[in-house]
This record gives C-alpha cells, sequence and structure tokens, in this order.
C-alpha cells in the first residue's frame, strides 16, 4: 500500500507556479500624459526592441491612440537621429 501511494504522490522541490496574467494598461492613460515627446529618446526606446523595430500594442498595452503617437514621435526621433532606425542591441 505504501509503494502505492509513494509512487502516485506528486513532491516538488520548489512550489509549481501558477501563471496569472497581469492585465494590460495605458501608461499613457493611467499616468494622464497628453503628449508624446519625441525628444525623449530614453523613454521613446521602452517601446523598441533590440533591433529598434517599435513594438506592437497587444504586446505594451498602449492604446489605438497613443500608439499611434508613440509611432509618430519614434520615426520623427528617427529623422532627427535621436534614434536608430537599425541596430543591433539597442538596450
Amino acid at each position: 500500500m505504501s509503494a502505492a501511494n509513494n509512487g502516485s504522490e506528486i513532491r516538488y522541490l520548489t512550489p509549481p507556479t501558477i501563471e496569472t496574467k497581469k492585465k494590460k494598461f495605458c501608461r499613457f492613460k493611467k499616468n494622464r500624459i497628453k503628449y508624446v515627446d519625441y525628444k525623449d529618446a530614453e523613454f521613446l526606446k521602452r517601446f523598441l526592441n533590440e533591433q529598434g523595430k517599435i513594438l506592437p500594442r497587444r504586446i505594451t498595452g498602449t492604446s489605438l491612440k497613443f500608439q499611434r503617437k508613440v509611432s509618430t514621435a519614434v520615426k520623427r526621433a528617427r529623422h532627427l537621429a535621436l534614434l536608430p532606425y537599425v541596430t543591433d542591441m539597442l538596450k
């Protein structure tokens, strides 16, 4: 009997982690930011991946209105050479 109980009993070294998905939110609406400044390159880098591509809304959680503003600001910053168009390991 004890051998059967030991075989069916599952023991973990660390407790199993249950993935809880965080609710995505628009950081602009939460912080009441009205204007996305294209001159603030460090802030705009949060919306770029390592290659310098703009991250999509489904990953960042940004609303449509502010995603358009972010993309325009990133493009303006690229035009003024504040951000690179293409890079290896931006972050």
